[in-house]
């Protein structure tokens, strides 16, 4: 299982004073993610955002 702390989809918001998930999932993704189905996130992705980021350019 991944954990969201570590992907760089996970941000906190300060208005909220709370971290969620970037990524925006359909209700089919949302109800998979919830019950359990998959055993990780599809959109995962450890590490350093900026210099993931980066490596993309």
């Amino acid at each position: 299982m991944n954990c969201c702390e570590d992907c760089i989809y996970y941000s906190y918001d300060e208005e909220y004073d709370s971290y969620f998930c970037e990524q925006e999932l359909d209700e089919d993704e949302m109800a998979e993610f919830l019950l359990r189905k998959r055993k990780s996130c599809p959109f995962y992705h450890p590490g350093d955002a900026g210099y993931y980021l980066a490596s993309k350019q």
